[in-house]
Order: C-alpha cells, then sequence, then structure tokens
C-alpha cells in the first residue's frame, strides 16, 4: 500500500476534524455557563459583604465601590461569632475522630473477616443510610433528656456519630474490598497481629477515602441547622448555624452583616474542603467499587 492510499486523497480534509472541534466549543461553553450559575451566589455573597446599606439600596448587585471590610468586624463581635465556632470545631472535630476510627475499623472488620452474620450486619449499616433520621428524632431526643446530655457537647457528638456512621461504613468498605489483601498478609508474616498490621499498613492505604469521609461528614455536621437548634437552644453553647439564624432576626435590616457574618462562617469548612479536595473523587470512586 502507497502513502498516498494509506493518507486518502490529496486535498481531502480528515474525516471528523470540524465536528468534534465544534462539539468541544459548544461543550465548553456550556460549561462555563454552568460555572457561572453555580459562581454567581458566591459573588452575591462576598459583593454585599462588603457594601454598606446605602450601597446595597442603590445597587444591591453591582461590585463594591469602595469596598468595605467593617461588617466583618462588627458581625464577629455582634453575633457572638468567637463561641460559636468554637462550638462547631469542637463538635465537627471530636465527631469526625470517631468517625473514622470506627468506621475504618468497622469497615475492615465487615470486609476482611466477617462471613454470614457480618453481611447481615453491613446490610443493617445500609438501611441506616436509607431510612431518614427524623423518624427517630422525637425517641433520640427523650433518651438524650433522660440521659441529661441536653445542651452538651457530647451529646451532639454521639448524635453525629451514630447518625453518620452507616454512610463512613459504606464508604470504608467498598474502599477496603477494592485493596489487594497482599499488604497485610506481608505484615502478619512479618510477625505483626491483625491491629498492627492494620494501623501500620492497611490504614496509610485508606488516605484517599479518609479525606472523602471527613469532607464529606464535616460539610453535614458543621452546615447542620435543626439538630443544634433543637439539642443546644438556649445553652450557650449554639453552633454557627444558630448563631447566624439569631443574628439574621436581630439586623434583618443590615445585610451588610448578615452576609459578612456568613462568609466568615463558611471560611473554616472551604480552607477544609480546599485542602482535601484532591481526594473527594478518588475516595469516592474507590468506595463505589465495593
Amino acid at each position: 500500500m502507497s502513502v498516498a492510499t494509506a493518507r486518502g486523497p490529496v486535498g481531502e480534509r480528515p474525516r471528523g476534524g470540524r465536528g468534534p472541534r465544534f462539539g468541544r466549543y459548544a461543550l465548553e461553553l456550556v460549561m462555563i455557563a454552568v460555572a457561572v450559575v453555580f459562581l454567581f451566589p458566591v459573588y452575591a455573597l462576598v459583593t454585599l459583604a462588603m457594601k454598606d446599606p446605602r450601597q446595597i439600596a442603590d445597587s444591591p448587585l453591582a461590585p463594591p465601590s469602595p469596598p468595605t471590610f467593617d461588617n466583618f468586624g462588627h458581625a464577629w463581635s455582634s453575633a457572638s461569632l468567637g463561641p460559636a465556632l468554637l462550638s462547631s470545631t469542637v463538635i465537627t472535630a471530636v465527631s469526625l475522630l470517631l468517625l473514622v476510627v470506627l468506621g475504618s475499623t468497622g469497615a475492615h472488620y465487615l470486609a476482611r473477616r466477617a462471613r454470614g452474620l457480618g453481611y447481615g450486619l453491613y446490610v443493617l449499616f445500609l438501611l441506616g443510610i436509607v431510612l431518614p433520621f427524623q423518624l427517630g428524632m422525637i425517641p433520640l431526643y427523650k433518651l438524650v433528656d433522660d440521659l441529661g446530655w441536653l445542651g452538651t457537647y457530647h451529646g451532639m457528638v454521639l448524635f453525629y456519630t451514630g447518625i453518620q456512621l452507616p454512610f463512613t461504613v459504606f464508604l470504608y468498605t467498598g474502599f477496603i474490598r477494592a485493596l489487594p489483601q497482599d499488604y497485610a498478609q506481608a505484615a502478619l508474616i512479618d510477625g505483626c497481629n491483625h491491629r498492627q498490621a492494620f494501623a501500620r499498613v492497611v490504614f496509610p492505604l485508606l488516605r484517599p477515602i479518609t479525606g472523602t469521609v471527613i469532607i464529606l461528614n464535616a460539610v453535614f455536621v458543621w452546615n447542620d441547622f435543626f439538630t443544634p437548634l433543637l439539642y443546644l437552644g438556649g445553652s450557650g453553647r449554639e453552633t454557627v448555624p444558630v448563631g447566624i439564624f439569631a443574628f439574621v432576626g436581630q439586623y434583618v435590616s443590615d445585610y451588610g452583616l448578615v452576609f459578612a457574618g456568613l462568609v466568615l462562617a463558611a471560611l473554616p469548612i472551604l480552607v477544609v474542603f480546599v485542602l482535601l479536595q484532591r481526594y473527594v473523587i478518588k475516595g469516592f470512586a474507590g468506595g463505589l467499587k465495593g
């Protein structure tokens, strides 16, 4: 076969050249439009946070001219965001620690060692994902009240750990099932017991799914409004969403302060997401393989 025959007739354009290029441009335009839609609330949030009441009344969506950062200081002092951020940080951090420890060890047992009854336990964890937790809100509230844990950090930590543990076990179990067993078996041959093999060999391999577990659970716990309002209301340990809710009622006419408070409340969880976002897709995809 000659070279001319292999390349086709002289002057003929390669097949599929213009069509795929047009499709790629159209797809990029669609993605840009979707990005603009998702970024618009962020733009409105930041813009309104840097305006005084006069600028908001004149042109609420125009860029601030000049921008002011006084709203952030006033929001921090007037709405008592410091104690609210401390409460949210303590409850979220301790809940995540328990979820990672209990979820990873429980999932390792279910994925590697459990047979028969272990599969039934795994199905029970899956039912915990499907059933809405609102069905148990009244019995759980009565239980926490009987224990005297209303208005306490450990009551909230126990609630979030129990509610999010099925989803955490589901993610960890799928990811562990996709891992080769050779690493742990090599550690056992070298003299480690099962606890040491998990802590020193298996758990470091779970970094992607651990990042996913931390981000997804942190977003849920940090942004939850109803449960802290019910369990912590009036205790002085309200979390950020409850503090912002009270703040809206007090300064309903000054939306600059309200949106400045929202920006301050979103910054910690945004930092966590930026630090761990590269693990989200990888860990979530690995978790779904099982």
